[in-house]
């Protein structure tokens, strides 16, 4: 039998988000007989790492800046010699695109995180994704994001694998349950779940909730980020008393579980995975239409609905009446199981990395 490929899973490190959650699960349980993975990361401050298996090699190459960390990187590949050096996060992936042509042994993997038409505006960064051709191979994670590599970034069509975010159906099931009453029957309960930044849309969703002040309903954020005392000062020129910002939850998923409804209300996405997490919580969602695979996690009347959050009234209206409904919780996380799985999405890397 052939030695399990050595594979380095590249991260900035410092903040756990979605992207990290992936790779975090691709390192725990990609298929140890054909990959040994690492985790590398450029400063692991933060990370919560007694979430690997013990078997998950971790570098830590103390680096506060990505910019930075490419030569300590190049030096890493040099000494180490992995078959297959996979960027976690569309910037270090970017920054690490110019360097491939150097290694000619090792098989380079990007996974991008976002629509980038959409989420990257500084020029010094649009300029390494002409190198981008350079990956072996890269991981779109919806629709959305594959066809904008190839008509906005003039990537070659047969680079592009689409594999969607994983989801850990039986971790958040666990998780979820909870002895403690989260909400008061008194209103309908409301969750939406994100960084405070103008990408995730609360703004606009204080917005709508502006249309239903009047009714006994109350919206909890979950979550923090830069836009925190602008939202608080929206919130409070809007004179709205029925929202509550909770700040950042260490276990996001009791709410989940308990509210009538979740909302998404972001400007544009990856593939979100609190869409998907909410779904494995067995709540109904009502999200905004725009970019990053929604149309690909929603199925009407199943698990949730689109409609524009542009339409501040209609969105209104429809938060109103959907918190208002019931559902069934079970077939709302079958949706979601079916397709999302950790078990599915993981042996579509397996194949696709044994392939390199």
């Amino acid at each position: 039998m052939s030695q399990p490929k050595k594979i380095f899973f590249l991260l900035p490190g410092l903040t756990f988000g979605g992207a990290e959650r992936v790779i975090f699960t691709l390192c725990n349980e990609l298929d140890r007989e054909r990959f040994s993975p690492a985790l590398v990361l450029f400063n692991q401050e933060g990370m919560p790492l007694g979430l690997l298996k013990k078997d998950v090699q971790v570098i830590d190459l103390k680096i506060s800046r990505i910019r930075y960390a490419i030569f300590s990187v190049l030096n890493l590949i040099r000494k180490e010699k992995p078959d297959i050096v996979f960027g976690g996060w569309g910037e270090v992936s970017a920054f690490l695109s110019p360097i491939i042509p150097l290694f000619k042994k090792t098989k380079f993997v990007a996974r991008e995180t976002n629509v980038v038409s959409k989420h990257v505006t500084r020029k010094e960064i649009k300029f390494f994704y002409r190198f981008y051709n350079h990956f072996d191979k890269i991981i779109a994670q919806s629709d959305d994001m594959q066809k904008d590599l190839i008509e906005n970034w003039g990537i070659q069509p047969e680079k592009i694998v689409k594999i969607n975010n994983p989801v850990d159906v039986k971790f958040i099931q666990n998780q979820m349950k909870s002895n403690e009453k989260l909400f008061s029957d008194a209103f309908k309960n409301v969750v939406a779940i994100g960084n405070l930044s103008e990408r995730k849309g609360f703004d606009l969703l204080l917005n709508v909730f502006a249309h239903l002040k009047d009714k006994a309903i109350k919206l909890y954020v979950l979550g923090d980020g830069r836009d925190r005392e602008k939202l608080a000062k929206q919130k409070e020129d809007l004179g709205l008393r029925n929202i509550e910002f909770l700040g950042v939850q260490k276990n996001p998923y009791p709410y989940l579980h308990q509210a009538d409804l979740f909302v998404l209300s972001s400007r544009y996405e990856g593939f979100p995975n609190v869409l998907l997490e909410a779904g494995a919580c067995g709540t109904y969602a009502l999200v905004n239409d725009c970019p990053g695979g929604i149309n690909e996690i929603i199925q009407p009347n199943i698990n949730g609905e689109i409609h524009s959050i542009e339409d501040k009234k209609g969105f209104a209206e429809k938060i109103w009446l959907l918190s208002d409904k019931k559902y069934d919780k079970e077939f709302i996380q079958e949706s979601i199981a079916s397709r999302f799985s950790k078990e599915i999405i993981v042996e579509k890397y397996n194949q696709i990395l044994n392939e390199l």
